[in-house]
């Protein structure tokens, strides 16, 4: 990263960050429910045990449990990082390179193993998605983790652990932007990319979080409370019967997916419906779904939107399209494990963080 454009972005955001609290219609955060002080989660209506919420001086580790990264290319997420007032621990796996993967599987088995174990760290980003967690998953070892849990932050093929860790553990994790998303030129960056980035510290610090996206016609409205579960469908999908198999029953369930046909995002959401996932939910969030353009002359006739509304026009619970989250510019920081509030209505949708 340039220093210069760095050094600018700092100040920019420093002088403009009270004022970014409230983002409306683009799934912004909501200044009537941000605050300064971390928000305390003794509560067991909280749902899953949440990891303490960072301070200055507190250490994010940096690993690859997927694909490959350069240090360069983490780079702009570093120095960002400690301006906001934290260590950043490098891991092993940055800059090395298997084929697609970030080093073999045993070595990035080993490099988010000792992350886990490490007393030192307080939360660990994964550096990128791609593929690859679930080769290591059932190597890792979470006994030390789960006495002294930790944030781990990712989204994407990071699903596995965040739905790992709700399966098993109980144990809360965000799912947001990684360390490929961060701007290398920030002076480039427009005001919902820096917006997405610093929702990652709001959520790591322990603010509230509310968001908040536009009308939909194919919205159902509706008032729902629950903790927030979820990520991508076909990864979703693919642990179905597994260890990593997510629970949603009573839970607010997110969705999101890129690179798809259309045909395939209607087999993953049957794949829901027949698994019982969509029966007892609290509430359903549709998110970014990037569609992949149908063969010629395999045209599937239906879009995201009426996909969706097949599945679950037999249940009463409300349901949103467009939320601010997936393989997207927009996409935020959300709390998984984290018990929220969830309102659809003629304005729009909005969901708030409780913890």
């Amino acid at each position: 990263m340039n220093r210069k454009h760095f050094l600018s972005f700092m100040a920019m955001a420093g002088a403009t960050l009270p004022a970014l609290q409230s983002f409306g219609s683009s799934g912004f955060l909501d200044p009537a429910v941000t605050s300064e002080d971390p928000i305390t989660a003794s509560d067991p209506l909280a749902g899953s045990k949440i990891p303490d919420y960072l301070k200055a001086g507190d250490t994010i580790g940096i690993t690859c449990p997927a694909g490959f990264i350069t240090m360069a290319e983490i780079l702009p997420s570093v120095q960002l990082m400690e301006s906001w007032g934290f260590r950043v621990k490098i891991g092993k796996t940055v800059d090395r390179r298997d084929f697609t993967f970030g080093g073999s599987d045993q070595e990035r088995m080993l490099d988010l193993q000792n992350m886990l174990d490490d007393p030192e760290l307080k939360a660990i980003m994964c550096a990128r998605g791609g593929y690859g967690a679930v080769r290591i998953i059932d190597l890792l070892n979470f006994d030390r983790f789960v006495e002294h849990p930790k944030w781990i932050i990712g989204f994407s093929d990071v699903t596995v652990l965040h739905c790992h860790l709700s399966r098993k553990y109980g144990i809360a994790s965000i799912h947001s932007k990684m360390c490929n998303s961060f701007p290398s030129d920030w002076t480039l960056a427009d005001p919902v990319q820096v917006e997405t980035i610093l929702s990652i510290r709001q959520a790591l610090s322990g603010n509230q979080l509310k968001y908040t996206a536009p009308p939909v016609s194919f919205n159902r409205p509706g008032k729902a409370e629950g903790v927030l579960a979820g990520g991508n469908l076909s990864i979703i999908e693919t642990l179905a019967g597994s260890k990593s198999d997510l629970k949603t029953d009573g839970k607010i369930l997110f969705l999101e997916d890129t690179g798809e046909y259309l045909y395939r995002i209607d087999r993953m959401f049957w794949n829901l419906k027949r698994t019982g996932k969509l029966d007892q939910l609290q509430g359903l969030i549709i998110g970014g779904f990037k569609v992949k353009p149908d063969d010629p002359g395999e045209e599937f006739g239906r879009t995201v939107y009426e996909i969706v509304q097949e599945k679950i026009k037999e249940y009463n619970y409300p349901v949103c399209f467009d939320f601010p989250v997936g393989h997207q510019k927009n996409n935020f920081a959300l709390k998984c494990g984290v018990k929220h509030t969830f309102e659809v209505n003629g304005n729009g949708s909005s969901l708030t963080s409780l913890y």
